[in-house]
């Protein structure tokens, strides 16, 4: 039996109510003021994954920090309780440690936290660039958009993930905006795209623009805040919002029934599958960075895989291929922690038709 754990967080105060009920009612500042003097602790134990060519258990490590106070405390302090919720991992026997939503990108992402313990390290985002992609090219099939026509955008495109995303699409669409807030970063990456595969990319840093002008956007910034709103999105727009916390606000399934938002990375896990945590999903699916961790334990590859900025197309594509090998797949279509029919997307389809006709014609 292969064994595994991963670090989770609440990303907002009240998302600490899901382990413990208790505190529902309580308000944000009593929940922060308090978990941050939490130590690490053991949430649930995960069971019953199975592929067919091993199997595996695991844990899910709680490191009780929202997503704003990792941003907002000292950043030695954050990457303290990271490690001591792997040194937890330890005890409970682990052999890899993946690191979920931003203890994923706190500090050096994940290496200053592997050389700080005796088991492997990843934060799953090679899986969770590939799982973005591939829905994202359903969601482009399903919606007629040819993604050589398509204006296709990523946000946050700097980071590591973004950048992946850049490198792999540039080899499959003709017109690719990267937005980010650094733009000596984002002429850098450009300049790295056009040797390796010959694509001029645009480049800028006026995010509010560059979504109103895109037809498929991958948002993978690490705002803390929403960036998408209602206003910003053109009709017949494809949105992979792979970010935690969404960079997609609420507001947008609420007002637009002519766009279509899509949770990046949500996988269906092989096997029977108890998480013993409920944390907004069906039953046996989980986030890709929390399946990349599950597929390196079957495979009994016990290295840091995913550590650092710089994540490879080849690490991309092998993480790709060890999933289908252990029976992996695409959660079809989600948004906003629930699925979507496809009566639905082709209502949305017909909604966003009906929207850009008019707009062909000259009329809006």
């Amino acid at each position: 039996m292969e064994k595994f754990a991963f670090v989770v967080h609440p990303l907002k105060a009240n998302d600490f109510s899901r382990k413990f009920s208790f505190t529902r009612n309580w308000p944000d500042r009593l929940v922060e003021s308090i978990i941050k003097y939490i130590p690490p602790f053991k949430v649930s134990h995960i069971s019953g994954i199975d592929s067919g060519h091993n199997k595996a258990e695991g844990w899910f490590v709680g490191c009780p920090l929202t997503s704003g106070q990792m941003v907002a405390m000292p950043e030695q302090y954050v990457i303290n309780k990271i490690i001591k919720a792997g040194k937890v991992a330890e005890k409970l026997g682990a052999k890899i440690l993946g690191l979920g939503a931003f203890t994923s990108i706190v500090g050096d992402a994940g290496i200053t936290v592997a050389k700080n313990l005796n088991i492997a390290v990843t934060t799953g985002n090679s899986y969770t660039v590939a799982t973005a992609l591939e829905g994202t090219r359903q969601a482009a099939k399903v919606m007629d958009l040819d993604l050589m026509r398509a204006n296709v955008l990523i946000l946050g495109a700097t980071g590591s993930i973004g950048a992946a995303c850049a490198q792999i699409l540039s080899r499959e669409v003709r017109y690719l905006t990267l937005a980010a807030r650094d733009e000596s970063k984002l002429e850098k990456l450009a300049r790295q795209i056009l040797k390796t595969t010959g694509l001029a990319v645009r480049v800028t840093a006026n995010t509010k623009q560059a979504i109103r002008n895109a037809d498929i956007i991958v948002a993978v910034t690490s705002a803390v805040d929403s960036i998408i709103e209602p206003e910003d999105l053109k009709p017949g727009a494809i949105v992979c919002d792979v970010a935690r916390p969404r960079n997609v606000s609420q507001r947008v399934t609420e007002m637009r029934n002519d766009v279509l938002v899509l949770e990046g990375g949500v996988v269906e896990v092989p096997g029977d599958v108890e998480f013993g945590l409920n944390f907004g999903f069906p039953a046996q699916t989980a986030y890709a960075c929390m399946a990349e961790t599950m597929i390196l334990a079957l495979e009994g590859r016990y290295e840091n895989f995913t550590l650092g900025r710089d994540l490879t197309v080849k690490q991309v594509e092998l993480i790709d291929k060890l999933a289908a090998k252990h029976g992996f797949k695409l959660a079809g279509f989600r948004s906003f922690e629930r699925a979507l029919t496809p009566q639905e997307v082709a209502t949305i389809k017909a909604n966003a038709a009906a929207k850009i006709l008019p707009i062909q014609k000259g009329v809006l």
